[in-house]
């Protein structure tokens, strides 16, 4: 795979954040995706969002695996840390480092293809455990690597570029990851970035597993007439339950939106998100709300954008295995190897 970096220079006046920090400090390499391709949108929402919130790249770990969204982790973050694992197996790679060094913030960045096909199990297992994480599918509903095949989460009815028909169900994994006890599940399109950076933000922030579907058009293999993944299809069919602003200490994320009720959700942190509601009787509080909203847009054509769900008490991986706050890469001999006697002990308690 080749790499192109971006000039060094840039222009001396850029904005800068808290740290000293510009947008450019965010970036990675030159993008070698198609022209036009949401995920390079996604890119950008994540290089946004970092910035704004004042995050140090170097505590930030970036995780993929196989596919044309899996590239895109090269494209933005140059300066964090980064692993680029097997076809499906990213969420395993990383809640192993998460476990290894819980100080970092953890980004697992993958495709319909990566997560709801050979992955499945992982992404699953990965959400159901509690796993401390922001976990972005960059969903095309298209194998763009391999001429644009149907995936696992394509509409069944919906054409490909050829005129074939997709005669097999959806995989709708913003319905499994609320199923599964995800406590934070949003979904949104990579043309909406007043939508999708306020989403990317609070997910970092978030301590819990937090998933994100963004539904990212593949202009090469499913851009077109009779796709339910298009440019087009999306913005003449996206039902936003909620508009957003995202709220920190230090600074807010603010756009420009229509009239309408505010509700305030406080997270477990003391974070906010401000949700200017678009569906008054939507409640991002209910799970099973949600997941009874989620079919009924869907059997109505329609498709369902913005924070569906969030849990104000969430817990982690760490908090249900009871771990110490200190990273387990920090530790040292004695402490990882206390001796036979504390073993015997342990054995004793088990007894």
């Amino acid at each position: 795979m080749t790499f192109i970096a971006k000039p060094k220079l840039h222009h001396p006046k850029l904005p800068a954040n808290a740290l000293g920090l510009t947008r450019r400090d965010y970036e990675g390499t030159v993008s070698t995706l198609c022209a036009g391709c949401g995920h390079d949108s996604i890119s950008a929402a994540i290089v946004q969002a970092c910035f704004e919130l004042d995050l140090p790249p170097h505590r930030i770990a970036k995780l993929s695996g196989i596919g044309c969204s899996s590239k895109t982790p090269a494209y933005f973050l140059g300066a964090a840390h980064g692993f680029n694992s097997v076809h499906g197996r990213m969420p395993s790679v990383l809640t192993g480092a998460n476990l290894a060094n819980r100080d970092l913030i953890y980004l697992g960045v993958s495709g319909d293809g990566d997560s709801a096909s050979i992955g499945l199990g992982q992404f699953a297992h990965s959400v159901r455990r509690g796993v401390n994480m922001v976990y972005i599918v960059e969903n095309n509903g298209v194998y763009g690597l391999t001429k644009g095949q149907f995936s696992a989460t394509s509409d069944k009815g919906s054409k490909s570029k050829r005129g074939v028909v997709n005669t097999d169900a959806t995989i709708d994994l913003v319905a499994m990851a609320l199923q599964l006890g995800a406590t934070y599940v949003a979904r949104s399109f990579s043309g909406d970035k007043d939508q999708l950076v306020p989403l990317i933000s609070a997910a970092l922030l978030h301590k819990g597993a937090a998933f994100i579907d963004c539904i990212s058009p593949c202009v090469a293999f499913n851009n077109h007439p009779g796709s339910t993944k298009s440019f087009d299809f999306v913005r003449e069919h996206n039902e936003a339950v909620n508009a957003l602003d995202f709220i920190t200490d230090h600074e807010t994320i603010t756009a420009s939106y229509p009239s309408g009720t505010i509700e305030v959700v406080e997270q477990h942190d003391g974070l906010t998100l401000r949700l200017r509601k678009l569906a008054a009787d939507y409640d991002p509080h209910d799970r099973v709300a949600a997941m009874n909203s989620l079919q009924q847009h869907y059997a109505a054509g329609e498709i369902v954008t913005g924070l569906l769900f969030v849990e104000r008490e969430a817990e982690d991986l760490h908090h249900r295995l009871g771990t110490i706050e200190t990273p387990l890469n920090q530790l040292g001999d004695s402490e990882l190897c206390p001796g036979s006697e504390a073993l015997d002990r342990l054995n004793a308690s088990l007894r």
